[in-house]
């Protein structure tokens, strides 16, 4: 039986890790299945640009409006200037309100930490409100003018300075919820001991604030009889806790042990997520997956890294184990174990990508392709 699964290369290293991980996914699934996966590439970044005129074709969307699986590499991002960001556009667009990030440590990746082996978290971020909906106005612009005028006028705002860019923050009941509810079916369904809402309500009383209050409420109506909260603490039951921002990562820092479900809003999940892949070995070891309650598109976390494409350098780790969340999605779950496993074994070798080299002792640097060819042998 064949699978499909819709793919997009992705700019920058995108065309080298896919080279290196799509033949580690394909065997994983051949070890343990008859099935197959039928890739079937769509366009979006640079190359849809140069072959349609549009970074993100109205034919890319209209598929992945159909679709239930898909996969893609890093799509460029102008900073300060130029379009707005593709995967923004495309968790807004396709309503990707989920971005899930399972954060765990490779056996003899030396990172900053004593203990990354303690790291073992699953993230999930709200997806499509917060600073991230995109209601933004530039300095000065007519538009932010209006806004600010309407604010000292209808609000009585006065500490807002007239030249000043302006965005909107909107963070919702519903979004928060059937994010939050997600959170807490995960963590129902694989037997997690706690869940933690993290927050900056003490400041952003009314969204932040929200988020964490919508997140208990949720908990209370829809778990109670499976939840509990940190000061009731019934033994067999989920324990949902909150946490401030700030205080968070400290705590991820200091007792990483005592957290195992994150459902945090937009921009504490974006820094969140990325320190906590950094403690246990960097964002090339990074896999997450962005999802609907149609379609699960899965990403590498990393960025396009221009300055290396085309040079055999990068680290295809993130794309490949996206390919073993993916076929864990699909129900090949011992085929997903299979490119982990394969994954510490090509580490504990020591044949590494350069990103890697300083956190491996005694390493041999590889290339991108190579790096792929041990974790396929390792298979």
């Amino acid at each position: 039986m064949k699978k499909t699964v819709y793919w997009i290369e992705g700019d920058g290293i995108g065309k080298e890790i896919w080279l290196a991980a799509r033949p580690v996914i394909d065997a994983a699934l051949a070890r343990e299945s008859d099935d197959r996966i039928d890739w079937v590439e769509l366009l979006a970044g640079e190359k849809a640009e140069a072959e349609t005129g549009s970074p993100l074709p109205e034919a890319t969307l209209e598929t992945l409006r159909g679709a239930s699986v898909a996969i893609k590499g890093p799509l460029g991002t102008p900073v300060g200037t130029g379009r707005r960001s593709l995967n923004v556009t495309l968790r807004q667009t396709l309503d990707l309100y989920a971005c899930i990030r399972p954060i765990r440590h490779f056996t003899g990746l030396e990172t900053p930490v004593k203990h990354p082996e303690k790291v073992n978290m699953t993230i999930f971020r709200e997806n499509t409100e917060d600073v991230y909906a995109g209601i933004e106005y530039a300095a000065e612009t007519p538009e932010a003018k209006k806004l600010i005028a309407f604010l000292r006028e209808e609000f009585g705002v006065g500490k807002i300075r007239e030249d000043a860019a302006v965005g909107i923050k909107p963070m919702s009941a519903f979004g928060s919820e059937r994010l939050v509810r997600r959170a807490l079916r995960y963590a129902l369904d694989t037997g997690q001991p706690s869940l933690t809402l993290v927050h900056k309500g003490n400041i952003m009383k009314f969204t932040e604030g929200g988020f964490r209050q919508w997140g208990y409420d949720v908990a209370a109506r829809e778990f109670g009889a499976q939840t509990c909260t940190e000061k009731e603490a019934v033994p067999g039951r989920l324990v949902v806790k909150d946490r401030i921002a700030d205080a968070m990562f400290q705590e991820a820092l200091l007792h990483p042990e005592q957290y195992h479900v994150i459902a945090t809003p937009n921009l504490n999940g974006d820094y969140l997520s990325d320190a906590l892949a950094a403690q246990v070995g960097g964002l090339g070891l990074a896999p997450g997956v962005n999802m609907s309650d149609s379609l699960a598109f899965f990403e590498a976390t990393h960025g396009t890294a221009p300055t290396i494409a085309g040079q055999d350098k990068a680290n295809p780790g993130s794309v490949i184990l996206c390919g073993a969340l993916m076929l864990e999605h699909m129900g090949y779950a011992a085929a997903a174990e299979r490119i982990r496993s394969a994954m510490s074994k090509a580490i504990a070798g020591r044949a590494v990508t350069v990103d890697l080299a300083d956190q491996v002792s005694g390493s041999r640097v590889v290339g991108c392709r190579e790096f792929g060819d041990i974790i396929g042998a390792a298979l």
